[in-house]
């Protein structure tokens, strides 16, 4: 595995990510993640529209329940041609009930518990705490990578602004 650009720290200590970093103008691996009714989800399902990942830790964290719940604020205001995808290691019933208590409708929340298939396709496996790291990616329509960011401190807040900015500019 080659030398990674990015940095990531979880408290001011640096940790592990496990697979190959992705990078603007890569071609966007496929990869499935499981809905909360179980059902398989995968990024070629969204294949013709812009797709933002957001990528957290857990749910259950209060830094990971507000990027959630911006991006689904954000979500109510897109066209159809851009899908937000949501993306951690919770277990789905979990996404589910944080769905329900906090109203959230427009983020389709998805689970990487099962095989990492995400987190390892695209570098976000935190492997102290086999958790994903935080973190966004923007896909475009033709299936490439037009945004990344793995937020260098765990606890931090995304680029929002940035990857909305991103995100509306391919549609």
């Amino acid at each position: 595995m080659t030398e990674r650009k990015n940095v990531v720290t979880f408290k001011g200590t640096p940790i592990t990510l496990l697979g190959e970093e992705v990078k603007v103008g890569d071609k966007a691996k496929d990869f499935t993640v499981l809905a909360n009714d179980l059902k398989e989800v995968k990024l070629s399902d969204y294949k013709g529209k812009v797709v933002i990942i957001s990528v957290f830790p857990s749910v259950d964290t209060g830094v990971c329940a507000l990027q959630t719940t911006r991006f689904n604020q954000e979500a109510a205001k897109f066209p159809e041609d851009i899908q937000l995808l949501t993306v951690s290691a919770d277990l789905p019933f979990a996404l589910g009930r944080f769905c329900a208590d906090k109203g959230i409708e427009n983020a389709l929340t998805t689970s990487d518990h099962k095989e990492l298939d995400f987190g390892l396709k695209y570098g976000f496996v935190i492997k102290e705490l086999r958790l994903l790291a935080r973190g966004t990616v923007i896909v475009d329509k033709e299936g490439n990578v037009k945004y990344v960011e793995y937020v260098s401190e765990i606890g931090e807040h995304p680029d929002y602004d940035k990857a909305l900015e991103v995100a509306k500019s391919l549609v």
